[in-house]
This record gives structure tokens, C-alpha cells and sequence, in this order.
């Protein structure tokens, strides 16, 4: 950070920009602690000298950079009169999407997006704290879900996928736009054998579903989640449970679809029922099934592309949410496998 009385003027083919943080936000919470935003930004345009004297903003330099950053403190004073915070992840991903944006103005594809508008967008609320998109691409998957009856998110590890579409879900619920939930996945080994799994056979599929539980109870008071299994509101089952049901009224997730076969993903798709909405979801680099099986998830791509009221997301390295070096490790894996060159690496059957 430079804390300057003047800031110079700019050189020839440079540009200035000036922006006044109104008193209502301390400096800190467009600043960040010990000035952590300000060097995030700072990072990010290295062809742009960034001035603070006071409440008192100014960015000086290239003409693109000085533009976006402009843009940016904008976008931030946005977000900031919710009443949210913003941190350091939150000011990388808006400066992400500016970039991505091209112009700075945020025109994108027609689709008029902005960093305000993406991290603004609640989802869910439960036991305080907030479920909302973090990405563009989140956004734009989480929109889809209201507008399609059937959407498909596609993406690597950690990029919200299930978690989103499970959030879409209860509050569907909570809304009444719907009188139930399912949630399914496909019972395929990863590695291991079921069989030499301790306990019964609901023992045995416990730990497959498992992680679907474990998001339940990050959005519904978990004292609730018993009584509402109980009553069928709530339902979590192997996906070969859905064998021959008609799902009426219910918002369904068929989570890790990359592990249906496509006789399973046909059969899944055509239990739909009145009034229902079904968001599936898988990463297909991810293939666990025996014997170099074609994945359903592949394999509907093609058949269901471009079918009225289905819609397919999606996500990529970029919108991963959690550490940082989950995406690099996704792009990493990605550049190993489109090096090999056998049939296995290029069909992906059997990419962990």
C-alpha cells in the first residue's frame, strides 16, 4: 500500500482513477486487516500504482488496470452495503471474474453478471451463516436449477456442485414449492469391496451416503433431520432404491453420477414425476466403475444436449471452494491425463 499526501500524475497512454470510500465503511473493510485486501489487489495489477490517503482511493497506470480496479472498489461498495464482508478469497474471485469479463463493464456473453451480483445471492440461511455462489459459473448453475427441470452439473472435486444443489433443495422445501427430498447416489466400490465391510447390508451403503448427511445437517437443525427421514419428507437411499418409483413433488439429487452405468442413468432420469425437479451431479474424471463400463453421466451428454427444459452446468478448477491447492491439483491431473495418450486415459474410465 502507498499512503501518499499527492499521487503523481499520469504518464503519457496511463489513466487515473479516483474513488471516495463513503463513511458509512470503515477503511478496514474495504482495506482488510493489516491492509490484506488492498495487497490482494495490489498482486493483481501490477501495471497500476494504488494510492490510499485517508478515505480517499487512487489508482494510477495502465488504462485497462486502473479500469478494472475502478470497477472492482465499485463492485466491493456493493457487496459491502448488504451488509456481508469482504475477504481476501471473495476480492480475488471478483477480480477474477472482471478479468474474465474482458472490458471491466461487465458485460459477459450478454449475460451481465457482476462480482456483486454473484456473491450477493442467497441461497439458504441456516444456523448463522449464509449458503450462497462464489463463482460466476456457481451463479449461473444455481439459476438454472430455478429455470430447468432437469439440470446436470458437471465439474471436479470442491466445486459446489452436490452442496449447492442440496442447498436449492431444502429450500425448495422450506418454500413449499415442493413436498419432499430425495437424495440418491450409486453404491459402486471406489476401491474397496463391500463385502468385506463390517455390519448390515444398511451398514455396508451408510458410509456411500454419508457425505449427503453430512451437508443435511450444515442446513437443517439436525434435531429436525431425524423427525423429517422418519416422516418421508426427507429421503436418503442408494440409488438402486429408485428402481420403479414415480417421483411426484419432490426435488431430487442423484449425487456422483459419474458411477451410473447408462441403464442406471435412464432409469433414474424416467422417474420423473409431476411437479419435480432432478439436479444431477458428478465429475467425469472421476469414474469408478468395474470392468471400463461407459459412465450414464458420459453418455447422456450426447443423448440429452440441447433437450428443452434440460440444462447442463458446467464447473470447472476455477470455481473450486475450498483450499486453494484442490484446484491446482484438479488442473494438475487434468494436464497428466490429456498427456497420456492410451484408450484408458482418453475415455477416462478409470481416472481417480
Amino acid at each position: 500500500m502507498t499512503q501518499t499526501p499527492t499521487a503523481r500524475t499520469p504518464a503519457p497512454g496511463q489513466a487515473r482513477a479516483h474513488f471516495t470510500v463513503p463513511a458509512t465503511h470503515p477503511m478496514v473493510t474495504v482495506l482488510g486487516s493489516g491492509d490484506a485486501l488492498l495487497r490482494v489487489i495490489e498482486n493483481a495489477f501490477p501495471k497500476a500504482d494504488i494510492h490510499v490517503r485517508g478515505n480517499q482511493v487512487s489508482a494510477i497506470g495502465d488504462a485497462v488496470e486502473v479500469a478494472l480496479i475502478q470497477r472492482l472498489f465499485d463492485e466491493m461498495m456493493l457487496v459491502l452495503r448488504t451488509g456481508q464482508s469482504m475477504t481476501e478469497d471473495a476480492v480475488e474471485r471478483s477480480i477474477a471474474m472482471l478479468k474474465g469479463n474482458g472490458d471491466g463493464n461487465g458485460a459477459d456473453g450478454g449475460q451481465g453478471e457482476t462480482p456483486a451480483e454473484v456473491l450477493t445471492q442467497n441461497i439458504l440461511s441456516s444456523r448463522g451463516r449464509t449458503i450462497r455462489p462464489k463463482t460466476l459459473n456457481q451463479k449461473r448453475y444455481v439459476d438454472a436449477i430455478d429455470k430447468n427441470t432437469i439440470v446436470f452439473g458437471i465439474g471436479p472435486a470442491g466445486t459446489g456442485k452436490t452442496y449447492l444443489a442440496m442447498a436449492k433443495a431444502v429450500q425448495a422445501l422450506q418454500s413449499k414449492q415442493v413436498g419432499r427430498i430425495i437424495l440418491t447416489r450409486p453404491a459402486v466400490e471406489a476401491g474397496e469391496r463391500l463385502g468385506f465391510l463390517p455390519g448390515t447390508l444398511f451398514d455396508k451403503i451408510d458410509p456411500y451416503l454419508r457425505p449427503l448427511y453430512d451437508a443435511l445437517h450444515d442446513m437443517l437443525d439436525p434435531d429436525s433431520i431425524p423427525r423429517l427421514m422418519a416422516a418421508g419428507t426427507i429421503e436418503v437411499a442408494p440409488l438402486a432404491y429408485m428402481r420403479g418409483r414415480t417421483l411426484n413433488d419432490a426435488f431430487v439429487v442423484l449425487d456422483e453420477a459419474q458411477n451410473t452405468t447408462a441403464e442406471q442413468m435412464k432409469m433414474f432420469l424416467t422417474r420423473l414425476g409431476f411437479d419435480s425437479k432432478i439436479v444431477v451431479t458428478g465429475d467425469i474424471t472421476q469414474v469408478d466403475l468395474p470392468g471400463g463400463a461407459k459412465s450414464g453421466l458420459r453418455q447422456v451428454q450426447e443423448i440429452l444436449d440441447g433437450v428443452p427444459d434440460i440444462h447442463f452446468s458446467r464447473l470447472t478448477s476455477e470455481d473450486v471452494v475450498r483450499h486453494k491447492l484442490v484446484g491446482r491439483i484438479v488442473d494438475a491431473y487434468e494436464k497428466y491425463d490429456d498427456s497420456q495418450d492410451s484408450p484408458q486415459s482418453r475415455n477416462g474410465y478409470q481416472r481417480k
